[in-house]
């Protein structure tokens, strides 16, 4: 498995926002973003459309716009990202739905994706931007 592009693009912006809000909640033009982050700015304009839709962010046009965060570092997981950008998480076909594979609950295998997928949910949910934040001052000291 891995996560699109756009996902990590996404986890990237919304980290530069965070580290604005925690050090100076201030908001920023999406050419800083792009810029600050190595994103390629037409495709952080989509991107930055489906983080204001799902809710995690604010946008604001024209002079003293810019983007900020809707919530709180604290508040925001990896999880609400990815799933903002990628939809739920996945890991087979067969964990939201049994049925759809011939050899049903009963497949060894069935119940490993689905212990796997929720561990990986879990660990997601659980990773914070202020956390990440937290984690990138103390490596830098």
């Amino acid at each position: 498995m891995q996560i699109t592009r756009q996902a990590d693009y996404a986890l990237r912006a919304l980290l530069y926002l965070a580290e604005l809000q925690l050090n100076e909640n201030q908001k920023a033009a999406t050419s800083q973003i792009a810029k600050e982050k190595e994103i390629p700015p037409s495709f952080l304009a989509k991107i930055i459309s489906q983080l204001s839709i799902a809710g995690l962010i604010h946008t604001k046009r024209g002079a003293g716009g810019g983007v900020s965060l809707s919530r709180k570092a604290t508040e925001i997981s990896l999880l609400d990202v990815v799933e903002a950008i990628d939809g739920p998480i996945t890991l087979n076909e067969c964990t939201q739905d049994p049925s759809i594979c011939s050899f049903g609950e009963s497949c060894p295998i069935h119940e490993v994706w689905c212990e796997t997928q929720t561990e990986l949910v879990e660990k997601l949910r659980s990773i914070t931007f202020d956390k990440l934040i937290a984690k990138e001052k103390s490596k830098a000291l």
